[in-house]
């Protein structure tokens, strides 16, 4: 691998079905994968690993990605990680919102594995830049 250092993502979802789908694919292109089964959870890792990335589900038992979210925009550390929603709210609407609820991009589920590597490398080579007013 010619990057200079492996990439980290962190991902919060609650469901073991796909977090091992999106560990598979991730980590055969070399990129480490943290998980977090909540929301609480992935704000702890995030702020101990300050990964590259956060993928983010919107629709979790307790604390939902939404706030998840907020509490990890307060972060001053964190400031610069891109959240991603990776979600299966698929409805007209759905993508704006998680936009306007702080995340950098939308992901819906189920993943294409052939895009997905790519997408989400462009999501941390873009990092965190104007994406919303």
């Amino acid at each position: 691998m010619c990057e200079m250092s492996t990439k980290k993502v962190l991902y919060i979802e609650d469901r073991a079905d796909n977090r091992s789908l999106v560990r598979r694919v991730l980590m055969a292109e070399g990129i480490e994968v943290l998980e977090a089964t909540n929301a609480d959870d992935g704000i702890r890792l995030a702020i101990q690993h300050l990964p590259d990335l956060i993928l983010m589900d919107i629709n979790m038992p307790g604390k939902d990605g939404f706030t998840a979210t907020a509490e990890l925009r307060q972060h001053t550390a964190l400031a610069h990680v891109p959240i991603v929603a990776l979600t299966a709210n698929v409805m007209k609407g759905d993508r704006e919102k998680t936009l306007e609820a702080g995340c950098d991009g939308y992901i819906p589920k189920p993943i294409d594995v052939d895009r997905f590597p790519t997408d989400i490398m462009s999501y941390i080579t873009k990092g965190r830049q104007e994406t919303r007013t």
